[in-house]
């Protein structure tokens, strides 16, 4: 409950840091080399990569847990006049959802969540990406000097993902002083 209301404070004083309006390369390629299909969008803020997505064919659903940012989302879809399914949940609480996507993508969504919450993260990651489908991943990764923060260490991603994903792609990088890194994860057959 505490990390909701973080976020709906973050929203409402406009301290977003992370929501840029601004869609990652790593996306535009991946949309770029790939047929449009089923996109899920965990975290997806206020819209920016669901809107992206949507104008390039696909049926996309975003997810987040902020009701501003959904609200937010759902003015920007209006306005572009799109149609995007969009919900406020927690991404840990995905029973709803049944049907399988292509694409599953989290920027910066799933370093935020609990340590204790990851594995049922996981586990509707395996119900809800279709069998060579894929999961693109955006994460802070562990760094010892930002002990008070609890992002997850490179091994720990593998380790979680590997019994159902086969890791396709890493690439590290650095943002706002932290070690970052875009995964590509497609689901075993």
């Amino acid at each position: 409950m505490i990390p909701q209301i973080l976020f709906e404070l973050s929203y409402l004083f406009h301290r977003t840091p992370w929501d840029t309006g601004i869609t990652p390369p790593e996306l535009f390629a991946y949309l770029d080399s790939h047929p449009p299909g089923r996109a899920l969008d965990l975290g997806c803020g206020t819209g920016t990569n669901v809107i992206t997505m949507t104008r390039r064919d696909w049926q996309v659903v975003g997810i987040d847990v902020s009701k501003l940012a959904i609200r937010r989302a759902r003015k920007k879809a209006r306005k572009a006049n799109l149609s995007i399914a969009l919900f406020q949940e927690d991404v840990t609480q995905l029973e709803f959802l049944a049907e399988p996507f292509d694409l599953v993508l989290d920027i910066g969504c799933f370093h935020s969540l609990p340590l204790e919450t990851r594995a049922r993260y996981a586990a509707h990651l395996k119900r809800l990406v279709k069998p060579a489908g894929t999961y693109l991943l955006y994460a802070w990764l562990h760094d010892e000097d930002l002990s008070r923060e609890n992002p997850p260490k490179e091994a720990e991603i593998h380790a979680l993902l590997s019994p159902d994903f086969e890791c396709q792609h890493v690439a590290h990088g650095t943002e706002r002083q932290r070690t970052t890194a875009w995964f590509t994860f497609n689901r075993k057959t």
